[in-house]
């Protein structure tokens, strides 16, 4: 079956299809009435908000590395049991699922311990900190039977819908190039290995770490959350990492993009410590077969890093780009489309003056968490689940890793593996730190 056709019928009805990519193990699926009981990694930041996506269900576990961020969560769920380490979160029986919303270091470590123990996952994005570790979020939930969903919560979007609607429709014809753009950069870390400080009483410095290399503490590598330590190579992936799960996203998901033949990334000179403040990734995929809007080779083209015309496309649509903070411009033969978080317009705007949408045929979406813990419970689909999202995340990385290397890297998928490169695999698969590994 077709995925549109897939989607249609299975996210819509709300029904199990004999198709769906799992069924799942658990009372849960048997008594879709009843609430699921669900354990908390990570309840500051990007997990408060997850926390409240998952309100509706019991929350009977809280773990948090800050214990003055598990203070308060606990206030708000004062019969949750409390952890500042989510291995001993996981060993509770009586969970039947998790969020994850570490930071991005721990993302696949706890994601992949949660499905070998059976509960269904949640994680934020990016569902990786490694081409490797995205490549075992894919295998692991291939063989488990849970229900999964990365936090790409625009996914959920009517807009992103209706563009995804529009391109494979063949609105604008074969699409050949999709460029993809992002306006926010990386500050200066400052010293590379920050000077010692005694962790405070409430702060877990050793889990907090997981399994990146072992250093003395300083409140400087993790105060401040996601935009602090996403900036360095030991915690993150930088702007690429971050904020193409979500802009990515949209050509990955309109296009039914898979693994890309190469990949070559330019911008700074690479630094052994921090994250780029701009790059240019280029990805080159192989012709799909399926639709005609899809059967021809396509470039796929990143940019991050500010506003001037080296971080946007060099193409004239008739629109003023440097206006688009963040962007995706899909070129096919008979035009393009225009498109950001949550508005569309096909181009040049004269030719598709009156232009008729195709009948919308994927469904409206029950809410980005929702649809995960309806999963949870009946075996239905997830759109973002960690086959689609963790192919989305593998293929980003990679654009970390050509920037790293400095070398269009020709790349083999099945083996993860720069044919050319050698020097890539210390970049595609990292080493953990004692007692920390995947």
């Amino acid at each position: 079956m077709k995925r549109r056709t897939f989607l249609k019928t299975t996210v819509g009805a709300g029904f199990v299809s004999s198709l769906a990519p799992n069924l799942l193990l658990g009372a849960a699926k048997d008594k879709p009435n009843e609430k699921l009981n669900i354990g908390i990694i990570g309840s500051g930041g990007r997990g408060s908000a997850n926390m409240r996506g998952v309100a509706s269900e019991n929350i009977v576990a809280l773990c948090d590395v800050n214990g003055q961020t598990l203070a308060a969560s606990q206030k708000k769920y004062p019969k949750a049991k409390a952890y500042f380490d989510w291995r001993k979160l996981l060993e509770d029986k009586s969970i039947d699922a998790v969020t994850v919303s570490t930071a991005d270091h721990c993302h696949a470590l706890a994601a992949v311990a949660a499905m070998r123990a059976g509960k269904h996952v949640y994680c934020e994005k990016p569902l990786a900190h490694s081409v490797h570790e995205a490549r075992v979020m894919r295998e692991t939930f291939a063989k488990s039977k849970v229900a999964t969903q990365m936090g790409t919560q625009i996914h959920a979007t009517d807009n992103y819908r209706r563009v995804v609607e529009l391109v494979q429709s063949g609105a604008i014809g074969p699409v050949r190039e999709a460029h993809v753009w992002c306006s926010r950069t990386i500050n200066p870390i400052g010293a590379p290995v920050l000077e010692r400080q005694s962790p405070p009483d409430w702060f877990h410095w050793d889990e907090w770490q997981g399994p990146a290399p072992d250093r003395y503490h300083n409140q400087g590598y993790w105060k401040g959350g996601n935009l602090n330590w996403n900036r360095r190579w030991d915690y993150g992936n930088g702007v690429l990492g971050d904020m193409g799960s979500h802009l990515i996203d949209l050509p990955w998901w309109a296009l039914e993009l898979n693994t890309p033949l190469t990949c070559e990334a330019h911008g700074p000179k690479t630094d052994a410590v921090a994250c780029p403040p701009w790059m240019r990734v280029t990805w080159e995929h192989a012709a799909r077969k399926g639709r005609a809007a899809l059967e021809v080779p396509v470039k796929v083209v990143w940019y991050h890093g500010g506003r001037s015309k080296r971080d946007r496309p060099d193409i004239e649509t008739g629109m003023d780009l440097g206006k688009w903070g963040n962007g995706i411009l899909f070129v096919g033969d008979k035009g393009m489309l225009l498109a950001d978080y949550g508005k569309r317009f096909l181009l040049p705007k004269e030719k598709f003056a009156g232009h008729k949408a195709p009948k919308p045929w994927i469904a409206k979406s029950l809410g980005h968490h929702r649809e995960w813990i309806h999963a949870a419970k009946t075996g239905a689909p997830t759109l973002c689940n960690f086959e689609y999202s963790g192919s989305l995340i593998e293929h980003n990385l990679l654009g970390s890793v050509a920037y790293r290397v400095g070398k269009k890297l020709q790349w083999d998928a099945k083996n993860l593996k720069a044919t050319n490169a050698p020097e890539a695999a210390k970049y595609i698969r990292r080493d953990y730190r004692k007692g920390w590994s995947i």
